[in-house]
């Protein structure tokens, strides 16, 4: 998907300000104006996620999103720098990408391959470091002709995605082709040893262990060297791990303490919950299931629980209510309780038409730990089925607040405000999500309706606005991507 990025860049300039370094970090100079403006690349990367959101390999998974996007936010802190939007992809091979904009994929098969949630950090740093030192805005220089007309078919894709005569997801999977293009393309050896060197001084001060490095490099050497038909080597492959750069991380690690560092319990749960999710031929079901069995018997504490919700999330996949049900009282077994656990607790009561049982059930978590978006998301599904419209919209109310750009709320909002009588409301609401999830003609057609439905002169003004300006993106966004038609 970089590379799409990249390619789709190549007729953007202009001499606009730069994104403020991230203190401490090294530097390769000013990007040139020529490449890639920072305002141009933060619209071209908006316009490919607008539609990337409806690539069927993205994990629309709150769990997933919440996680990453914490350890993105903790390491930019650390660096002074804006967060970045990083998203998880359903694929086992061990990658991942940086998009322009500000955008980071992460596959889930580097997630599963991470053995401490210091390794995984270290990869995301890498390609924080890649943003921030804004490496896609050179890296436009590097397109070829192959790369360009493979992109070229991508472009018309998303074209007629912004047209609405397209679907996305029944076409083509923008990642999966940009991710092929992408080793085409690759950053050059200053770039990624740069990249490197920034992430380690973001791992290291957010208080990741940064050993996880060091480790990663060489678990990612033996993948790309072993290459198990697994796509282990897919990131070396783009990300070439030269002796220079491992020893220079080495180096570093051995020049500070030792740290020990406990991994959040977030952490392996949301590599148990992608283990199941990227299993999807009967041969990596059956592979996946053994070794969380196997991990079940040998592990224990948190670790055990885990595996055993891995087991449970990929028997809720197979809708297997009793297996799923087993599972997770297993999980529970040595008296832990986390957020995933009481939410797959809860869906299971929906599932089985429980509704009070599952209003109570998460709203009890909910209170427990306000801040978690899964919980939030079940708990107003759950007075949703309870037919209880009032309080899932205040539970939205106070999602939205604290999480704005997660276009699942504003589905949800839009289902209540229409069941309490209040349809203008509910147009406006499903707009933002079709917005938020790129189906920029569909939000178009809600405003339009929620127009059409009222007749006060202010309301309609205001809806007008915003009608005018979802049609100049979608115009901005067709004039983008027709230069490589």
């Amino acid at each position: 998907m970089r590379a799409l990025g990249l390619t789709l860049a190549l007729a953007l300039a202009g001499p606009l300000p730069l994104q403020a370094q991230p203190a401490g970090l090294p530097s390769m100079g000013s990007a040139s104006s020529a490449d890639l403006s920072p305002v141009l690349e933060k619209a071209l990367g908006d316009a490919i996620m607008e539609q990337g959101y409806r690539d069927p390999t993205y994990i629309d998974d709150p769990d997933v999103s919440q996680f990453l996007n914490e350890m993105g936010r903790k390491l930019a802190s650390a660096s002074g720098s804006a967060p970045v939007t990083i998203f998880g992809v359903r694929d086992p091979a061990i990658n991942a990408f940086a998009l322009p904009g500000g955008y980071i994929g992460i596959n889930s098969g580097l997630v599963v391959s991470s053995r401490n949630e210091s390794q995984l950090a270290s990869v995301v740093a890498h390609e924080m470091g890649h943003v921030y030192q804004r490496h896609v805005a050179r890296g436009m220089t590097q397109a070829n002709q192959s790369s360009y007309l493979a992109m070229a078919s991508i472009a018309g894709a998303l074209l007629a995605a912004l047209a609405g005569t397209g679907d996305l997801a029944a076409g083509i999977a923008a990642f999966g082709q940009a991710a092929a293009v992408d080793q085409q393309l690759g950053f050059s050896r200053q770039a990624e040893q740069e990249a490197d060197r920034s992430g380690f001084e973001m791992l290291r001060r957010a208080g990741y262990d940064p050993a996880g490095m060091a480790e990663m490099f060489a678990m990612l050497g033996n993948a790309s060297r072993l290459n198990e038909g697994m796509g282990g080597g897919a990131y070396a492959s783009t990300h070439p791990l030269s002796i220079q750069r491992m020893s220079d991380i080495e180096n570093r690690v051995r020049g500070l303490p030792a740290q020990k560092r406990t991994d959040s319990d977030a952490y392996w749960f949301v590599r148990a919950k992608l283990r199941a999710l990227q299993a999807r031929d009967p041969r990596a079901l059956r592979n996946m299931e053994a070794a969380l069995r196997e991990e079940v018997k040998t592990l224990s504490g948190v670790r055990k629980s885990a595996a055993w919700y891995g087991l449970a999330y990929a028997a809720w996949q197979r809708k297997d209510l009793d297996a799923t049900a087993t599972a997770l009282r297993n999980a529970q077994a040595d008296g832990i309780r986390v957020p995933p656990l009481v939410a797959l607790e809860a869906e299971i009561a929906l599932a089985r038409g429980q509704a009070p049982a599952a209003v109570a059930l998460a709203s009890k978590g909910l209170e427990r730990w306000p801040d978690n978006q899964g919980l939030g998301l079940v708990t107003a599904r759950a007075f949703d089925a309870n037919k209880q419209p009032e309080q899932a919209l205040a539970v939205l109310s106070d999602m939205i607040r604290r999480w704005p750009n997660e276009p699942r709320w504003y589905q949800l909002q839009g289902q209540n405000l229409e069941r309490v009588g209040k349809p203008v409301q509910a147009r406006r609401a499903m707009a933002i999500y079709y917005d938020k999830t790129g189906a920029l003609p569909t939000a178009i057609e809600q405003l339009q309706q929620a127009r059409n439905m009222t007749q006060d002169f202010y309301l309609q003004s205001e809806l007008d606005v915003e009608i005018r300006t979802l049609q100049e993106r979608v115009r901005q966004n067709r004039s983008l991507l027709q230069q490589f038609r």
